[in-house]
């Protein structure tokens, strides 16, 4: 009867914590939960702050995710997955936009006009719009700079150096020579330009009447401006419009004479090398010094992107104990071969520690002189750990702290890293043997694991055997926020 019982407690726990779990899983994973919805392509030269499950937005409302992304005839495969209630056609538009300073990308979608062919479920996006990347504008920056710098070294080798300053002499020397040889000229013609001046003198005299008329004919001109310039009560557009037309050409000449001289003052601060922009002109080792901070944020915000970060929630029924004990963990992974864990444990049955004392007493009355005590305290507290892995092949080794007290641990990947064999080795202060732990996992759903294994095996009074559910799943947007947290702690 007793054995029936806890038969029927397992089993009501089972389908208890499967329900629980799908239901986690539904709300944390869009694609599990249906995955409703069609899914056209597209092709891009650049995917780079993209990866699958990515935001697809329309206006930047999220309105998809991106399926997959793959390399196919030498560019980027997008397959976007969008709702149903999302009507695209077939000229709709498809592009990448940055989402954060950590260099992750949104693909943005524009769905096109209604006359228009609309696109059915496997269809290809034709219109892309590219967009200036931040690598692409420190290129350009990089080749302004190399410009520069070389126009400064050719000026610097042609005036800097002796062989510059004897050019400069020769090119002085010869200007004075032209100079004496138009003196001469001018000597050696002196009656040729004595005729050519009586010769226009004579022009003048002739062309006197003429003159006479034209200078009438200004003189009539300039006193019929000075009383359009001068009338008050005209029409709109004539003495006033005229004025203002004037006036505003006059303040333009200031300012741009004023706009001159600034740009003429800021050419020479450059080219004496001051301010921020002289010194980046003149300084190499400036130079130097901005393109290996430009690279250094180049290099960090890839390692930012790279990063995967996995969140694991992990309940287990201890079928002897009758208890129940739950796991939170977190996965930094920055490479498919490696991986820094941090797990948080409630575990019903507490945190266990002993403490071996030695007494020496001078009374023999009521003991022994020289004796020991072991104290054994358990206390309900969390329990962590905090480790490193490294995967060789099929195998992955972890070592670090477990469970609160120092462990190794080593794991076995088999069918397309679906079924794992996992051994925990820790404990060593809780028990004169060390803490052995050996269970099985099956990913029998996406993201949702099924366990079951033995806990402390080489002890047979603590030995317990347990089954419990795993839901695994990559949060891409955590990542984004990593960077800023120990800014946040250390502020604290």
């Amino acid at each position: 009867m007793v054995a029936r019982t806890q038969a029927a407690k397992v089993g009501l726990f089972v389908a208890l914590a499967g329900a629980a779990g799908v239901g986690i899983y539904r709300f944390v994973s869009p694609q599990v939960a249906g995955g409703q919805g069609y899914t056209v392509h597209a092709y891009i030269q650049d995917a780079t702050g993209l990866a699958p499950r990515s935001r697809i937005t329309i206006a930047g409302i999220p309105v998809g995710s991106l399926d997959s992304i793959r390399l196919e005839n030498g560019a980027a495969r997008l397959d976007v997955k969008v709702k149903n209630d999302v009507i695209l056609y077939d000229n709709a538009t498809l592009g990448k936009k940055s989402a954060s300073l950590l260099g992750e990308s949104v693909v943005v979608l524009t769905p096109g006009t209604p006359d228009h062919r609309k696109l059915q479920d496997g269809d290809e996006i034709h219109v892309i719009v590219d967009q200036t990347t931040p690598g692409e504008i420190m290129d350009e920056m990089k080749e302004i700079a190399d410009s520069v710098k070389a126009v400064a070294s050719q000026l610097a080798n042609s005036v800097g150096t002796e062989q510059g300053g004897q050019n400069m002499r020769a090119i002085l020397r010869n200007l004075a020579d032209s100079t004496d040889a138009l003196n001469g000229t001018i000597r050696e013609n002196r009656e040729v330009i004595r005729d050519t001046l009586r010769n226009v003198d004579s022009i003048m005299q002739n062309a006197n009447p003429e003159m006479s008329q034209i200078l009438e004919n200004v003189r009539i001109i300039t006193q019929d401006v000075r009383e359009l310039m001068a009338s008050q009560n005209g029409e709109p557009g004539d003495a006033g419009s005229l004025r203002q037309t004037i006036e505003r050409l006059d303040r333009a000449s200031k300012s741009l004479e004023s706009t001159m001289e600034h740009a003429d003052s800021v050419s020479g601060r450059i080219d004496r090398g001051e301010g921020t922009i002289g010194k980046l002109t003149k300084d190499d080792a400036l130079i130097n010094e901005v393109q290996g901070v430009a690279e250094g944020v180049n290099d960090y915000v890839s390692n930012i992107v790279r990063l995967q970060t996995i969140v694991g929630l992990r309940s287990d029924y201890n079928f002897l104990a009758n208890t129940l004990k739950t796991y939170v963990s977190l996965r930094l992974q920055p490479r498919e071969d490696k991986y820094y864990e941090l797990e948080l444990i409630d575990d019903p049955r507490g945190f266990t520690s002993i403490t071996d004392t030695s007494v020496d007493t001078t009374n023999q009355v009521q003991g022994p002189s020289h004796y020991r005590t072991i104290t054994t305290t358990t206390t309900e507290q969390f329990r962590f750990s905090l480790q490193f892995a490294k995967r060789f092949g099929p195998f992955t080794g972890r070592f670090g702290i477990k469970e609160s007290t120092g462990g190794v641990g080593l794991d076995i990947h088999l069918l397309q890293d679906r079924f794992e064999i996992v051994n925990d080795l820790f404990g060593f202060s809780e028990e004169v043997q060390p803490r052995y732990r050996v269970f099985i996992s099956y990913e029998f759903i996406k993201h949702l694991w099924l366990l079951g294994g033995v806990d402390h095996l080489f002890l047979a009074t603590e030995r317990d055997y347990f089954l419990g559910l795993q839901l695994r799943f990559s949060d891409e947007d955590l990542k984004t926020i990593l960077p800023f947290s120990g800014a946040a702690a250390a502020a604290h």
